[in-house]
């Protein structure tokens, strides 16, 4: 029955999007008015807007950080590598690490611009971790979480007038915003489970690194929630909720001793 209604749902949506003239359905099955070039031009805006405020951003240059870049480029790079990614061609994936060693964070903008705190590596002991946290943020972008989140917020006229040059000072606010954007329970666990599945096309991480993250927060009682966290789901159901899709996928949730000595490097390359 349960079946029937998932394939029902699916048959639903195909009629919609062969049907409705005035909208398209994008990759993700999704109804959408905004679209793919929408989504990277909004990005790369907000990238942009994001560079010119190092006060608020102090993102780290990458000709004086080259040997952290790499690590990090390269596991964004395994990731999208996931047969699961449905805009790995399209957008003009990016990662950029935030020099602030008391912010646990990490934020993806549409169309791919990727933004890690270092305090979210220095916190972390293991890449698998990590690489969990970045799956679970390129999912935003690939199933187009955080464009639909600031479409619902700001609206599709807005977003667009920005794309063309208008009010730049909405185009601050919504930059600024992005670190503390709030997603519904489903686009979380969604995201939750995009990372397991990354993880596990890739076979290079634990699946269920996410989790991993998670169960750290859970055991340290840290005072300082990660603002991607949201109010919900709570991270002890998350822990269940990744692990259970792990087990569900079948995939490897085993932690290799050799990538903590790689790992150990990539956060002594950082500025202390």
């Amino acid at each position: 029955m349960a079946k029937m209604k998932k394939l029902n749902s699916f048959i639903l949506v195909l009629l919609i999007c062969f049907t409705v003239i005035s909208v398209s359905c994008d990759k993700n099955n999704d109804i959408v008015l905004f679209s793919i070039n929408n989504d990277i031009s909004l990005g790369q805006q907000v990238a942009a807007e994001i560079e010119s405020m190092p006060e608020q951003f102090p993102i780290l240059e990458r000709s004086a950080n080259l040997e952290a870049y790499e690590y990090i480029e390269n596991m964004m790079n395994v990731i999208l590598a996931s047969g699961s990614v449905s805009y790995r061609t399209e957008f003009p994936w990016k990662v950029n690490i935030i020099d602030d060693p008391e912010v646990l964070n990490a934020f993806a903008t549409p169309g791919g611009q990727i933004y890690v705190y270092t305090g979210l590596i220095f916190f972390l002991e293991r890449e698998d971790h990590l690489a969990g946290v970045m799956g679970h943020e390129i999912a935003h972008a690939d199933q187009r979480h955080s464009s639909k989140q600031l479409q619902r917020q700001y609206g599709v006229s807005v977003l667009l007038s920005i794309i063309t040059g208008g009010d730049p000072g909405l185009l601050t606010q919504i930059a600024t915003s992005l670190g503390t954007l709030k997603f519904s329970r489903d686009a979380e666990a969604e995201a939750d489970d995009y990372s397991v599945l990354y993880l596990a096309d890739v076979n290079d991480f634990a699946c269920n690194g996410a989790a991993g993250f998670f169960q750290k927060l859970l055991d340290s009682n840290s005072s300082s929630q990660p603002e991607f966290l949201s109010t919900h789901p709570s991270p002890d159901n998350r822990v269940e909720d990744i692990n259970a899709k792990a087990t569900e996928e079948g995939c490897d949730t085993s932690l290799g001793d050799d990538s903590i000595s790689d790992y150990d490097a990539f956060k002594a390359s950082l500025p202390q």
